[in-house]
């Protein structure tokens, strides 16, 4: 107490003076910030590293036990030791390890599929990679190919992407660009835990060889790679960065609170759960810095030292710290506060006047700078609101609307920025539906209490602005009670939106495929879907003002309302055909799985290709399995090809879901298969037409509606019975409807080429 008093009689400038040598031989005398446990390394060759990693010569105590993914083998056999991580069947050598963002950089190997001038295969590699407790980063990360007759592949368990790179000139390549032409690159998933690359081509590159011998691909770390065109004659590296997410594996942070004694985050930390992959991750509190994991490893940080945050007297506390003023001074001693002033005793004015005087001119010269200001901030906003609208295509759709659409104007309603900003509550992270590659849905509420689906895209460079357009276009002149209705849009933020009917009750795939779903659609209601969506095709195809490709029908773009309504939806993909074409020359676009053989070998996309990829979905409703799989044999994995091998082997009623078999009588349930088998046949012309194929299966569901006793529920040992006293009946007609399908999609590539748009 007395020492305090003494402080408080002692000059400004004598204090500030004491607190500035008080904070040096802080500094001084600080601790270093304890990283690793008591007698364990930290380094291996260029890397430091902290607990819960840690060395093969330390010791067990010296890194996460629980898992082997923190264990760090240091090869000492060269003159500089090298770092690895244990990966499935090799080591992985470590490049860095972030702490502060939980993150390691690895060194993973280069794709590549090499031929000679004839067209001989000189090499092919297929990397691959897996770590059991750390996810590959979503963010971190692109996968890239690079070639002019190339097409990658990039797979794990759960899923399968890629891209497609072409080129027939040099003179077609632009440095810097990835976009397809000599270059592709897409986005990782997340929960990537494992990955295998695969690289081939079309034609081997012959005619090409000069300038691209070889096609690679590989995953990398965002921003490693530039391309250019002397990289198409040789990959100009065998081994590239990848970055991992790592965490403390298989739990959340609640269930790892309830064992304390395994529990990772110590004193004055908090625990997160892991956006990517499965577990949680450690962090200091704020106002502290150091170990999380370890204990007494978040020490506080002394503010008046680091920051020096005070004018006047800084006292360090827990977390954080407190400013104040000596005796002798007023104020809350903080820089960037009313700092420390000395406390004037004596009337420095004699005029009261002069005082008011200088306290109005103050408050005025305020008033004026402060209307200038807002002034030009309303007039800044709005500028830069006209310029999204420009650039994002506004003048561009009213004018064709106008022009060639008038009659849709009116349903297509131009929302302001602040109409949707307050629909969605500024985008609150609880008004989310869904998210994917393209951008994120959220479910806003109009003033008239109109509940709608708002699509917010990703920031996309201006190229893109034409699909957001053609989408806009398309859906404003579509009327129809099975396509999603489109309600308005938005250009006046830097990505613009648009506004959907909300409809409420998931994907078709949601009610087919997710657990706990089995049983949601009965086999009326599958037949009625299937017709629906077949009706809203035949409609783009043949009754809109002009024909529509929808380029991307599947199971997730069919969406189904609270009463199983089918909504055909997503046409960012989709194209209008002039009324004197019958087929468009583009880049090749689909899904794997549902993508017809016959435009991804050509490239002429046809009304047929929408029919085929119903063909799937009409499959998918049928047996209730995935267009695609790598989780069923080899032999099974693509639907299409094993749902015609089925019918060719006459073992159509072994693969159809049991709820179909139990509900349906073998002569429907046939019916909608050979219509499906149809759909597939690899020539388009030999395909049915959406309007034929809707028109077969309104005919079913009138049947249905007239005999509604061929559509009760049976057991399925009378479903078994059923089928085995009509096999004989069927077998003949099975086979030779399967005859006429030989050629059916035994040629289709199964690949998703969603990035080389």
């Amino acid at each position: 107490m007395g020492g305090s008093m003494l402080l408080h009689r002692l000059p400004l400038r004598v204090v500030l003076l004491l607190c500035s040598l008080v904070a040096l031989f802080s500094v001084v005398t600080a601790d270093v910030v304890q990283t690793t446990k008591p007698g364990c390394a930290n380094r291996c060759g260029n890397l430091t590293f902290a607990y819960p990693f840690g060395v093969n010569n330390a010791g067990n105590d010296c890194y996460f036990k629980e898992s082997g993914s923190f264990f760090i083998f240091c090869d000492n056999s060269t003159d500089t030791p090298t770092p690895y991580m244990y990966g499935k069947d090799s080591n992985i050598q470590i490049l860095d390890i972030s702490f502060e963002n939980h993150e390691i950089t690895v060194n993973v190997f280069v794709a590549r599929d090499c031929y000679n001038w004839s067209g001989g295969s000189l090499y092919n590699n297929d990397p691959s990679l897996f770590l059991p407790d750390f996810p590959i980063s979503s963010t971190k990360n692109k996968f890239i190919a690079v070639g002019c007759d190339t097409y990658a592949t990039f797979s794990g368990s759960t899923y399968v992407t890629g891209c497609l790179s072409s080129c027939g000139n040099i003179s077609d390549v632009i440095n810097g660009s990835c976009s397809g032409i000599g270059c592709c690159e897409t986005s990782i998933p997340r929960d990537a835990y494992r990955y295998n690359i695969s690289v081939t081509s079309y034609n081997n590159h012959v005619g090409i060889w000069e300038f691209n011998p070889c096609g690679y691909a590989f995953v990398a770390k965002d921003g490693f790679f530039s391309f250019s065109k002397d990289n198409l004659h040789e990959p100009p590296f065998d081994m590239v960065p990848l970055v991992v997410d790592w965490l403390i594996p298989d739990q959340t942070c609640d269930d790892a609170k309830k064992n304390t004694t395994t529990y990772m985050c110590q004193e004055n930390s908090n625990c997160t759960d892991a956006e990517n992959g499965n577990g949680y991750q450690c962090r200091c509190l704020e106002g502290f810095q150091g170990n999380p994991y370890l204990q007494n490893g978040c020490q506080d940080i002394n503010e008046c030292v680091t920051s020096q945050p005070c004018v006047g007297i800084c006292t360090n506390l827990p977390g954080t710290y407190n400013c104040s003023c000596p005796e002798g001074s007023q104020g809350d001693g903080r820089k960037d506060g009313k700092g420390c002033t000395p406390i004037i005793h004596e009337k420095r004015f004699r005029s009261i006047d002069v005082v008011l005087g200088v306290s109005i001119s103050f408050l005025l010269v305020l008033l004026v700078v402060s209307w200038l200001y807002w002034g030009l901030r309303e007039r800044k906003i709005s500028r830069q609101r006209e310029k999204f609208f420009l650039e994002n295509g506004g003048r561009l759709m009213l004018q064709r609307l106008l022009s060639e659409h008038k009659g849709s104007v009116e349903s297509a309603r131009i929302f302001t920025d602040e109409e949707l900003k307050k629909a969605t509550d500024h985008y609150n992270e609880s008004r989310i539906l869904g998210q994917g590659g393209q951008g994120t849905v959220y479910r806003g509420i109009l003033p008239d209490n109109t509940v709608v689906a708002i699509k917010k895209a990703k920031i996309l460079d201006r190229s893109q602005v034409e699909e957001f357009i053609n989408e806009l276009i398309i859906l404003s002149q579509v009327n129809h009670r099975n396509v999603v209705k489109l309600i308005g849009c938005c250009f006046e933020t830097e990505v613009p939106l648009l506004v959907y009917e909300f409809v409420n009750n998931g994907t078709l795939a949601d009610h087919i495929h997710k657990c706990g779903h089995e049983s949601t659609l009965s086999w009326r209601a599958r037949l009625r879907i299937a017709g629906e969506t077949a009706g809203a095709l035949s409609y783009l195809h043949s009754d809109a003002s002009a024909q529509i490709l929808h380029r991307d029908i599947k199971s997730t773009n069919i969406l189904l309302d609270e009463s199983f309504i089918a909504k055909v939806a997503d046409f960012g993909a989709s194209r209008l055909v002039p009324l004197d074409r019958t087929q468009l020359t583009t880049l090749v676009q689909g899904t794997l799985g549902y993508l017809d053989p016959e435009y991804f070998h050509s490239s002429q996309l046809t009304e047929k290709s929408d029919v085929y990829s119903f063909g799937v979905v009409l499959a998918e409703l049928l047996t209730g399995l995935r267009a695609l799989s790598f989780e069923r044999a080899e032999n099974e994995r693509n639907l299409s090809l094993y749902f015609t091998s089925a019918i060719k082997g006459e073992r159509l009623f072994e693969i159809i879901d049991l709820r179909v078999l139990n509900e349906g009588i073998p002569d429907e349930i046939k019916e909608v298969a050979m219509l499906a088998s149809r759909c597939l046949r690899v020539k388009g012309e030999d395909r049915p037409t959406m309007k034929e194929a809707a028109m077969e299966l309104e005919g079913l569901m009138r049947v249905m509606d007239r005999h509604p006793w061929v559509n009760q529920s049976c057991d399925l040992e009378e479903s078994e019975h059923l089928l085995g006293e009509r096999s004989s009946e069927y077998d003949g007609i099975l086979k030779s409807n399967a005859s006429g399908n030989d050629d059916s999609i035994s040629n289709q590539v199964p690949f998703e080429i969603e990035s080389g748009r």
